[in-house]
């Protein structure tokens, strides 16, 4: 038959995305292996672990190749994460429908089978659903803690300590650090907030507060206001490669300066079990770098909070500052907008320390030819000249200088651009111009300062302007932020500011985008959490349940047709086409989750080949299938921690494995993104007939199906 003749050769864009879907194989699981993407224009490189970063590397000039794209995009868009699951499913599926085309099974009973079959899976799988209190309520009571036998005696010292206090901890020239109570704080500070610093995460973590101390220092503190002394919990790790290793590090703290430094609340019960610490390092993934430092912002976030009950991580009031040319123990979180200003820039800022300024947020570009978005230009008018001369645009430049001086602002936050003359002139007058600040940066600062955003300078009036802000240059533990080269971090802050800036450091400039990329992949995990109130148990469960029921439906006695079954195809040959070929179609959907969990189990080093990963989940499925409740057998297995050999990110300073799960929403998202694409391309293909085949096809019984241009 010409329809069957032809399926098996006309699918090229089927092929296409499982070429591209092939180079995201060691992007699955928690251990992933990098690949360096090399600029050919620039020769620079840039080091990258996820789907997105690699299809935005690639020249994808085939359409298939631009959907992908565009799937990818919005999966990230709307969760951040899955991305990487999604692309490796393209690839298989393809391959499984490419199978299933050599075995002449119709589309149409290929999109159907397909589609049905994951739907019931997706219902399937809800039985594998925990809410997140249940999740934090087990991990605390399992007392899940980093290396408790060595943290006894810090913690019968830290235990007394009141819970809601919070300490600041300066290092100032003296050997032995001080505590300060905040209750403490100079009266010249306003705001004690101003001076915290989220301690480094990468210090410790756990039950127990951990101080920046200087290496090798056993020195014991005691707290202001307390007798109760309080010893170093944490051992100091050699690592192998100071570039990529980063667990364990010490903060290089020979040289403390005058980093600040936030102590989290030391309480075992308050610090991890009260908040979403444990839910925060379930959905980790082994990521334990972000894991530390989201547990920080965490923290910060609840005790701010504190006053109104609210529990929830709110990624609107967090950003990131990256910065290159510190080790990644530098890395924490500061209150306020932390960004990188220019040399030129740190004259203005030294002279502003410790005053308060007058605040102004532009909504747009800082230049003479930008129009805000859906302006329209007179019809009356004809533009003689597009750009003008310098004399005019020094008019210009002198107009808007002068309604900043005449208002009396002293700082500029501006969401686009900002023209290079008219900052030179604002720093020759003492005001201070940063651009490219995002939207919820200017909302904090608006909220907090009594600032309303303008779009122009020529709407600039008294009700506009803000007071109350604060800046000063970003200092890391040693001072080193100073040496970064040719841009110098800053903090700009105001009194009751709920912003906290992350503050991601590496010494390697092509691994910057990746350490931001699982930071806020790590924050997304959690929000969609929070938001799904639910999250899927992890370590291939789900999937390993998905293979079950596939393999109860394939086993299930074949039912004949029914009568709305010929309306549900454009000809009655293939009414019964679906049924026929329910099998083969089941299996090719199985596949694709086989795929994945073999390709996980070896990315993890927990099968040394895909036949011995193969083996064992084979053996897990006939143990699944032989207890009589699959779903049942595989909470057991998951709960005790033998399920597929569960390592999904055990962390080195856990004796025991912890256990990870995933996010609900956004997993079976991206399987219905991936199979969606996969049959649109499949469907697109079929339609498009080229060759000498087309009068073969004219004279077919099927050739009402086609449309010939």
């Amino acid at each position: 038959m010409a329809f069957r003749d032809v399926n098996a050769r006309r699918h090229i864009g089927l092929q296409q995305l499982s070429s591209l879907a092939l180079a995201g194989r060691t992007f699955l699981g928690p251990v992933k292996s990098c690949k360096f993407i090399v600029d050919e224009s620039t020769n620079q490189s840039t080091l990258i672990c996820s789907a997105v970063r690699l299809i935005e590397s690639l020249d994808l000039t085939s359409a298939a190749g631009q959907l992908l794209n565009e799937t990818i995009q919005a999966q990230n868009k709307e969760f951040k994460t899955g991305m990487s699951t999604l692309l490796f499913l393209v690839g298989a599926w393809s391959n499984a429908i490419v199978e299933c085309l050599q075995q002449n099974v119709p589309v149409s009973a290929i999109v159907s089978v397909m589609s049905e079959g994951l739907n019931s899976c997706c219902e399937r799988v809800q039985c594998l659903q925990i809410s997140i209190h249940d999740i934090n309520k087990e991990l605390c009571s399992s007392s899940v803690r980093p290396n408790t036998s060595k943290s006894k005696t810090c913690q019968s010292g830290c235990d007394s300590l009141p819970n809601s206090q919070l300490f600041l901890y300066f290092q100032k020239d003296i050997s032995v650090p001080e505590i300060i109570p905040v209750n403490s704080c100079s009266h010249q500070d306003y705001d004690c907030n101003f001076n915290k610093r989220l301690v480094s995460p990468l210090t410790g973590f756990g039950s127990v507060a951990s101080l920046v101390r200087p290496a090798g220092d056993k020195s014991v503190s005691v707290t202001s206001g307390s007798s109760v002394p309080t010893s170093s919990c944490n051992k100091q790790k050699l690592t192998h490669s100071r570039y990529f290793s980063t667990l364990g590090k010490s903060l290089f703290s020979g040289q403390q300066g005058n980093f600040q430094g936030y102590l989290l609340e030391p309480s075992v019960d308050s610090c991890e079990c009260r908040g979403l610490g444990h839910l925060a390092m379930a959905l980790s993934h082994g990521n334990e770098t972000s894991m530390k430092l989201l547990q920080s912002i965490v923290t910060y976030q609840q005790e701010t909070a504190e006053h109104n009950g609210s529990s929830q991580l709110n990624a609107a009031e967090i950003v990131t500052c990256c910065l290159v040319g510190l080790p990644e123990s530098y890395s924490c979180a500061s209150p306020g907008f932390v960004t990188l200003v220019s040399p030129e820039q740190v004259t203005v800022i030294k002279y502003f320390e410790g005053k308060l300024l007058r605040i102004l947020l532009i909504d747009g570009d800082l230049t003479e030819q930008y129009r805000h978005l859906g302006f329209n230009r007179p019809y009356n008018v004809r533009t003689i000249v597009e750009h003008p001369s310098l004399q005019e645009g020094d008019l210009w430049l002198s107009s808007m200088l002068d309604n900043l001086i005449k208002f009396g602002v002293n700082l500029v936050l501006v969401k686009g651009n900002v023209c290079e003359n008219l900052m030179e002139r604002c720093i020759a007058n003492s005001i201070l111009l940063v651009s490219s600040v995002t939207w919820n940066v200017l909302c904090a600062f608006g909220e907090v300062t009594g600032t309303r955003p303008v779009t122009y300078l020529t709407q600039l009036n008294a009700s506009c302007v803000g007071s109350g802000a604060q800046v000063e240059l970003w200092e890391a533990c040693d001072g080193r932020a100073m040496d970064l080269g040719e841009l110098i971090p800053a903090r700009i802050k105001a009194r009751g500011i709920r912003l906290l800036t992350a503050v991601l450091t590496t010494t390697v400039a092509s691994k910057m985008q990746l350490i931001e990329d699982q930071f806020w992949t790590l924050v997304y995990r959690l929000h969609h959490a929070i938001n799904d109130k639910k999250v899927f148990i992890g370590g291939g469960a789900v999937e390993l349940l998905c293979l079950s029921h596939i393999q109860m439906l394939v086993e299930q006695p074949l039912q004949p047709a029914n009568q709305n079954a010929a309306t549900e195809f454009h000809n009655p040959w293939l009414a019964g086409s679906a049924t026929e070929y329910k099998s083969v179609v089941l299996q090719a959907l199985a596949s694709g989750w086989k795929q994945y969990l073999l390709v996980v189990m070896c990315n993890t080093t927990k099968a040394a080949s895909e036949l011995e990963a193969c083996a064992s989940v084979d053996h897990y499925l006939r143990k699944a299938a032989d207890c009589g409740s699959p779903s049942a057998y595989i909470l057991k297995e998951f709960r005790r921690g033998d399920l597929l050999g569960n390592s999904a990110g055990a962390f080195a300073d856990h004796k025991e494995d912890l256990k990870v799960y995933d996010n609900v929403t956004a997993k079976t998202e991206a399987w219905r993104r991936a199979l969606d694409l996969v049959l649109l391309v499949l469907q697109t293909d079929a339609e498009i007939v080229t060759g000498p085949r087309k009068n073969q096809l004219l004279n077919s019984h099927v050739s009402s199906e086609f449309m010939f241009l």
